[in-house]
């Protein structure tokens, strides 16, 4: 199991920097999928004590909805607004690529000062936690596409997912599967958001949005 979860880990950190990277957003939204799927297999891998029925619960229910359920609403939203690419982003892909290494880095050093949590198999757990969690916000903060900026919000959510799981493996199944129904209720409104927004300025830029705010 170690090595399965080590890879997974590995692979959740190496689609967030592809994500830093590409600008397709149809592109981005299968990319999310996966690394959805790869956080959704985890918690049958990253625990000792060997195979638990509360683990493959969670599991199907998390590939279920990061997975399945909510790209299918992103793509959705996409062809509504019939944009393809995030053009312009505030910063570019390559300065993105190199921030999202440093902060790669930075989330090992600071792992390094927190106390691990007991009977977990993968040490990576909580530095590619708090990586996805950091390249997330970078992705938020980075991008105009109201869509793309989803997509870094949904990123930033596995991050936090990963980190829940090292942390609060005990608590009842019932409070994880609570807070994904909360990421799928969000999705679903931004992706009513994003429609309409679309529908009413031709555009889902939130620099247009602002300023369009900024006119008297």
């Amino acid at each position: 199991m170690d090595q399965i979860s080590q890879l997974l880990l590995a692979f959740v950190v190496f689609l967030s920097l592809y994500l830093l990277g590409s600008s397709s957003l149809t592109g981005c939204v299968r990319i999310l999928a996966l690394q959805g799927a790869c956080v959704g297999l985890l918690p049958l891998t990253i625990h000792e004590g060997g195979f638990q029925p509360r683990a493959l619960l969670i599991s199907v229910g998390v590939i279920v909805l990061k997975a399945l359920v909510i790209p299918r609403i992103l793509l959705h939203a996409i062809r509504e607004v019939k944009i393809r690419h995030e053009v312009e982003p505030l910063v570019s892909f390559v300065s993105s690529l190199l921030l999202g290494a440093l902060l790669i880095g930075v989330a090992f050093v600071l792992a390094e000062r927190l106390p691990v949590p007991g009977g977990l198999v993968s040490n990576l757990l909580v530095p590619v936690s708090l990586a996805t969690v950091m390249m997330g916000m970078l992705m938020m903060v980075s991008r105009v596409k109201a869509v793309t900026q989803v997509i870094g919000y949904l990123v930033f959510e596995n991050g936090i997912y990963l980190f829940g799981l090292a942390i609060s493996y005990e608590l009842p199944w019932l409070i994880e599967m609570g807070v994904l129904l909360d990421v799928f209720v969000a999705v679903f409104v931004m992706g009513i958001v994003i429609h309409h927004i679309s529908r009413e300025f031709d555009s889902i830029s939130t620099e247009r949005l602002t300023s369009l705010s900024d006119k008297p």
